[in-house]
């Protein structure tokens, strides 16, 4: 076992490229792992330029320079931000908080339909099968609201750096973008000059990323958008808070279709009952995730994403557990760069390039 792990190693390891590698990987993990609450401004900002580089570029390609085309897409970016804010946000306030008001009604509604069940069908459920689970909900209910109470006081005490925020983001973002080039320029002389694999690893992730948060929020866009519009028709109460949810509910792949199910069903039982709009409600969302995960999403990250189910659910655990709600947000891509390592060091150091798609290959020999 000894003499295997000695062999992997230093075939795996002789080569100077994967030791800078594997110590750029660990210091990138262990400065995001203890300092990442600190760096939360600039990485914010850094997954907005990913964002805005594309209008850029593209504006670049029309003639403009890269100051007049920053300029342009950052004001046409902070004119979007600032009138969804208060376009859309009071009216999101206005509907949350007549759902908190409305939320013990609804639990006691939910708390009857359960209560009938064993009148209903006493050779399935007991009363105390019931009486097990109401109370279960009751006591997360509290837990939940008492979260909800700390989080609304920690953000109190957190406004000051929210408003620095506002300030230092769009400046990062703007010179992110502007200086873009000097910047790549000024990290990449910062690392050694064995960086061969480093340099396939951000060839093969630099456009993945672009792409899914590109794609990530146009699928927000058009899933909230959708769900907005379809819950309208069906004159569903908390339409826009309800369709903000179905939207977000994107980020986390599998998992939180179903749990946004949950206050869609919750609302439409507390509004239709169980009658025919009530099904009809659940019919609908179901068909716009199935439109999602069957249509919209192959066309949006077709390019982007490559991974078996298995291993998206377990990269949305894993590093949802480190890094929270970013974690979930970058789990596609980063379990992509896992792979891209795997990759990486799968190629032997006489043959570079043999695992490389052809692409990745030309780009790296053009430079």
């Amino acid at each position: 076992m000894f003499e295997y792990v000695r062999s992997w190693y230093q075939r795996k390891f002789s080569d100077p490229h994967s030791v800078t590698l594997l110590l750029l990987l660990v210091a990138a993990f262990a400065i995001l792992y203890f300092f990442g609450n600190l760096l939360m401004p600039a990485l914010v900002a850094v997954v907005v330029a990913y964002l805005l580089d594309w209008p850029v570029a593209r504006l670049q390609r029309l003639g403009l320079s890269r100051l007049l085309a920053t300029v342009v897409v950052m004001a046409l970016f902070c004119s979007l931000v600032i009138g969804s804010l208060f376009g859309i946000g009071p009216v999101l306030w206005q509907q949350t908080s007549n759902l908190v008001q409305e939320a013990p009604t609804m639990l006691e509604q939910g708390k009857h339909y359960l209560l009938h069940l064993p009148i209903d069908y006493p050779t399935l459920i007991s009363p105390e099968q019931v009486r097990s689970v109401v109370s279960s909900v009751e006591s997360k209910a509290v837990e939940l609201g008492q979260t909800l109470v700390s989080f609304s006081l920690t953000s109190l005490k957190d406004m000051a750096a929210w408003l620095i925020y506002l300030i230092l983001v769009p400046l990062l973002i703007f010179f992110m973008l502007k200086d873009k080039a000097q910047l790549v320029q000024s990290m990449s002389s910062l690392l050694p000059k064995q960086r061969r694999l480093i340099h396939q690893v951000w060839i093969e992730m630099n456009q993945q990323i672009m792409n899914y948060i590109r794609g990530k929020v146009f699928e927000i866009v058009i899933v909230g958008g959708v769900s907005f519009v379809v819950f309208t028709i069906f004159d569903l109460r908390y339409a826009a808070l309800l369709g903000v949810l179905v939207g977000f509910s994107v980020l986390i792949p599998f998992i939180g279709a179903a749990l946004v199910t949950i206050p869609v069903a919750a609302v439409a039982l507390f509004q239709f009952g169980l009658g025919s709009e009530f099904w009809s409600v659940l019919v609908a969302y179901g068909i716009i995730q199935a439109l999602d995960g069957n249509v919209l999403v192959p066309l949006l990250f077709s390019e982007a994403v490559d991974l078996n189910p298995v291993f998206i659910i377990v990269a949305v655990l894993f590093f949802g557990g480190l890094w929270g709600f970013w974690g979930v947000f970058f789990a596609i891509p980063l379990a992509s760069l896992v792979r891209a390592l795997i990759n990486a060091w799968s190629s032997s150091a006489d043959e570079p390039h043999q695992s490389m798609p052809k692409a990745l290959v030309e780009e790296m020999n053009n430079d």
